[in-house]
């Protein structure tokens, strides 16, 4: 069966989350992304917990849905952890994704977590436990159950960190390294930079939103071929072959606010060769930059060109549909006018990754204009102005320039 997965997002208990970070709207929200399969999100929260027990009903194996009236999404458990710990001389900082089959299994982890952190602190809760320690507990519940880490290279709270992760997977999860199958690549790197580095071949790479807003759901995602269930994803991934796990949607990784590397305070934004030159230093204050990702992806690389095989996941590059929308009209991604075309677009065309990915940009044309079919064909061809994210700065990614837009606003006035 063929469905988007999106595995890595916060409910309404973590920390700078929206409070409409629901079951009701994450199920609605989905259906309108195209989004089948959605993670549950927070299982360790006690609150939260209470919720998914009380709304959720069994559906296919490891797949629940809400109660009564819904979309129809299908929600697996997860949650993530942050493990905050010493190892090696060194403070580390490593967000950890688990998956559990059941409600049976979350009660055995929430059971031996509550005995290490306080897990009503925060949806995703801080823990001080080493990362092979967690997942050593994991395993020991279910060996049906998954960790992956996420955001791989985020400076600060990842495996591959500059700020607090380790050059290899090896000297984190030590004796356990076999037991990880899939890495989550984050918003600020791709498939083709992790295919630059030769040990992370053997694993499947996975994009997830990691959203904490509902309009976040699906601006990173999964697409299988598999059987709709929980052992139908987690066989995909640990095969991680095209033919049930054809390709993942990103967002263009420049986007991602740690793409480059910089320093916020001073507006100061560096590509890994200027870095370099500056000797990791802010030229303005002096003060040691905040190393990006495709610094850190290149200073661990050991192949100039990234080797993508044919039988493996692929990947496109996707620009949200709202922020689409922004651009042409020239105001904020969040405003009313842009909320308003957006829900005319969804009534008209279909689900948002469907316009984005696979309707016929006549189609678009004809339901919404041709700006936005532009826009959108641009987008496919990957033929984008860009502006490189940094230091917590999300980076911009365009499709025309301002002239250009005014030119084509001219003789098409309006959207629709």
């Amino acid at each position: 069966m063929h469905f988007v997965a999106d595995l890595h997002l916060h409910s309404k208990y973590s920390r700078a989350t929206s409070s409409r970070m629901n079951l009701e709207e994450m199920d609605r929200v989905a259906s309108q992304k195209g989004v089948q399969v959605l993670s549950s999100a927070d299982f360790t929260h006690p609150k939260w917990f209470k919720e998914l027990k009380e709304k959720l009903v069994p559906k296919e194996q490891g797949f629940f849905c809400l109660k009564g009236k819904n979309y129809g999404t299908r929600f697996l458990l997860s949650t993530e952890i942050s493990c905050i710990y010493s190892k090696k001389g060194k403070v580390r900082k490593i967000h950890l994704l688990i998956f559990a089959p059941s409600f049976e299994a979350v009660e055995k982890i929430n059971q031996k977590l509550s005995k290490i952190g306080n897990l009503s602190a925060d949806g995703r809760p801080i823990l001080g436990l080493d990362a092979r320690d967690l997942l050593k507990i994991v395993l020991d519940v279910s060996l049906d159950c998954l960790l992956i880490p996420c955001h791989i290279w985020t400076p600060w709270f990842a495996l591959f960190g500059s700020k607090s992760g380790f050059d290899r997977i090896e000297d984190c999860f030590e004796d356990l390294t076999p037991h990880i199958v899939a890495l989550e690549t984050g918003l600020s790197s791709d498939i083709e930079m992790n295919r630059c580095l030769s040990a992370l071949d053997k694993f499947a790479l996975v994009s997830n939103s990691d959203a904490h807003s509902p309009e976040k759901i699906g601006r990173e995602a999964n697409v299988f071929e598999t059987e709709l269930s929980y052992q139908g994803i987690v066989l995909a991934l640990k095969e991680n072959t095209k033919e049930k796990f054809p390709l993942t949607l990103e967002f263009f990784p420049q986007e991602g606010k740690y793409h480059f590397d910089g320093h916020s305070a001073c507006k100061i934004v560096l590509s890994p060769e200027q870095t370099k030159k500056n000797q990791g230093l802010c030229p303005v204050c002096k003060k040691p930059l905040v190393i990006g990702v495709s610094y850190r992806v290149n200073a661990l690389a050991d192949r100039k060109e990234p080797l993508l095989l044919k039988n493996k996941p692929s990947f496109k590059h996707l620009i949200p549909l709202r922020e689409i929308i922004s651009e042409i009209l020239e105001t904020g991604v969040a405003s009313k006018k842009v909320e308003s075309f957006y829900q005319e677009m969804l009534q008209k065309l279909g689900p948002e990754l469907n316009i984005l990915m696979d309707l016929p940009i006549e189609e678009i044309k004809k339901g919404a204009g041709s700006l936005i079919a532009i826009a959108i064909e641009r987008m496919r061809q990957g033929k984008v102005f860009i502006q490189e994210g940094y230091d917590g700065v999300y980076g911009v990614i365009r499709v025309f320039s301002q002239v250009e837009r005014k030119n084509l606003l001219k003789r098409q006035p309006k959207l629709f």
